[in-house]
């Protein structure tokens, strides 16, 4: 299953990485979309959790690390205004 790798940059200039185990996450971010925090934290949740729900249809379980993965994506959000614009970088190679 391909993996994907984004890099968000933040209202700050600070960056960090999204990762999804499943190029579904590419239905719901895409390089170049500048978001609102809140915008991105929906459909960032989302994503993740299609990506698992992709990883069990394929293998029998659950992608933990998409769990891992949103829990960062949280604390990142957490940090700023749910108006503020995060943009979509990527994907990473």
């Amino acid at each position: 299953m391909p993996e994907v790798r984004f890099q968000l940059e933040w209202p700050d200039g600070q960056s960090s990485t999204l990762y999804s185990p499943s190029t579904v996450i590419l239905d719901y971010l895409q390089p170049g979309d500048s978001l609102l925090v809140s915008e991105l934290e929906s459909r960032g949740v989302e994503a993740l959790r299609a990506a698992s729900e992709r990883v069990r249809e394929r293998y029998g379980f659950a992608c933990t690390r998409t769990h891992e993965e949103e829990s960062q994506l949280r604390q990142w959000i957490s940090r700023y205004s749910s108006d503020d614009i995060v943009r979509v970088v990527g994907p990473l190679t």
